[in-house]
């Protein structure tokens, strides 16, 4: 059985300091977000623990779906590299970005470049800049696929985007990792899911993904974003495909989003007989320690 651990929306604080100029921009609204709200709720402690566990469960590879950024600034590029490090080697930690940490014109590029060793596809030599994505790495059974929805935008919206582009890369190395019986798990940071985020914070391109599903297939979608743990299912080519969302790793107690979690997914089977589990382990509101939360079968039979 192969296991994949999954984390996102890691929100990485304190934040460094500002100059004025940091703030003519949209981190205005950002700042004054961080402030009132995600500092009091996500903790540098919560990420320490969530993290722990992972390393004691020992996954396979590690994927972390966006947002280890909360204004992109340039000391939090650092400090998010600096994190990965200690997360894994790039060879076993995939990493896509989120819209956090494109916040700004020039933050995408700036993050891409940092996290240079953990975003890149086989064969590739650097990391998978803007306009390179989707990348895809094999380990194991398993084709990950890194797909980018994030982008700048401006105040007050949170919006993805999924292009013509990448919908075109996307398709070709899924029929190439289906050709080779591999499990294809695509990871997003916003859901390709009508419905599952406000209209503000939706992904562009909702029904372009679809329709990438129904022609090429896949096995399973990873996303972050709502700081929620969902499981959707969408059509796809070869039967329906499960679209799982998972609560922000930096989450802490008694807030209005679950507490920090991250999901571990177990594939085991053969192409066209997948079986993969999804095993969600976090905090909550009663337990300080990180325990098994619930269990799910997504396909086939229990390994």
């Amino acid at each position: 059985m192969f296991r994949l651990a999954h984390l996102s929306d890691i929100h990485l604080g304190p934040l460094p300091d500002l100059a004025y100029r940091d703030l003519i921009t949209k981190r205005i609204t950002g700042y004054i977000n961080w402030r009132r709200n995600r500092r009091a709720n996500l903790h540098e402690g919560v990420i320490d623990q969530i993290v722990d566990d992972i390393k004691a469960q020992a996954p396979d590879h590690i994927a972390v779906s966006g947002d280890l950024m909360n204004l992109a600034l340039s000391g939090e590029v650092e400090l998010s590299r600096l994190w990965l490090e200690e997360l894994g080697p790039g060879n076993d930690v995939s990493v896509i970005p989120g819209n956090h940490d494109a916040y700004v014109p020039g933050a995408l590029d700036k993050a891409c470049a940092a996290w240079g060793p953990w975003m890149h596809g086989d064969g590739m030599h650097r990391s998978a800049r803007r306009g390179e994505f989707p990348y895809m790495r094999v380990r194991g059974p398993m084709a990950l696929i890194g797909v980018s929805s994030a982008r700048a935008t401006a105040p007050f919206l949170a919006s993805g985007f999924f292009g013509e582009k990448q919908a075109d890369r996307l398709g070709t190395l899924l029929d190439e990792a289906h050709e080779r019986d591999l499990c294809r798990v695509i990871m997003i940071h916003h859901p390709p899911v009508r419905g599952a985020a406000a209209s503000h914070k939706r992904l562009l391109g909702i029904g372009r993904f679809q329709d990438t599903m129904r022609r090429h297939g896949a096995e399973l979608v990873l996303h972050g974003h709502t700081h929620l743990p969902t499981t959707y299912r969408i059509d796809g080519r070869h039967g329906s495909v499960p679209v799982v969302g998972v609560a922000a790793a930096g989450q802490g107690p008694k807030g209005s989003h679950p507490a920090g979690q991250y999901n571990m997914i177990g594939i085991g089977g053969e192409a066209g007989a997948w079986n993969i589990s999804l095993t969600r382990r976090g905090l909550s509101d009663t337990n300080a320690a990180v325990h098994t939360i619930t269990t799910e079968q997504l396909s086939g039979e229990p390994g």
